[in-house]
């Protein structure tokens, strides 16, 4: 069935809408996406962003929640007009109470090494020693690293598992024994 004559056609760009109209009402028709999930539980979607954040206690300007003070300029104050911002009613402190408590929680480092490279430092350690100029010079040595680029790998290595490090070692050790 063959196509409409007309649809092919290109349309012409119409200049009298208003397109920044148009995109302001349908962003402010979407939901906002929240990443942090006690802000999320809180949220009251009949109620405008700053209504919600004022009652979690959270500011939606940060600069006129901490402004930056003024200068004093020949001894007197900038700035004061004498008026103060009058407090909000903070109606879900707990949002902000969960959240301090999140943030003060330690980190978990969870920095690991590549396996490929962990092989590659005790290979070398295995054959070589401390000898950092035998292990460039090896042929396992497919990056071409220099002896000081090798001697901070194997740093590295021991900064990131100090006590299988030992271990190594003192297996290494052993073996040197057992041979002689």
């Amino acid at each position: 069935m063959p196509k409409a004559k007309g649809k092919t056609r290109r349309q012409k760009y119409s200049y009298n809408v208003n397109r920044k109209r148009l995109y302001r009402s349908a962003r402010r028709r979407a939901a906002p996406r929240i990443a942090c999930s006690h802000i999320r539980h809180a949220w009251d979607a009949t109620k405008s962003v700053a209504q919600n954040l004022a009652e979690m206690g959270l500011a939606e300007d940060p600069n006129k929640a901490v402004p930056i003070p003024k200068k004093k300029l020949l001894g007197m104050e900038v700035g004061s007009n004498g008026r103060e911002q009058g407090k909000k009613m903070v109606r879900k402190p707990y949002v902000v109470n969960e959240m301090e408590y999140e943030a003060s929680l330690p980190e978990k480092k969870s920095n690991t090494l590549s396996r490929d490279l962990i092989d590659y430092v005790r290979y070398m350690i295995q054959n070589h020693g401390e000898n950092y100029k035998e292990m460039a010079r090896d042929e396992k040595n497919y990056y071409q690293d220099t002896p000081k680029q090798i001697k901070r790998k194997i740093n590295v290595y021991k900064n990131f598992y100090p006590e299988e490090y030992k271990d190594f070692v003192a297996s290494l050790k052993q073996e040197k024994m057992d041979v002689q």
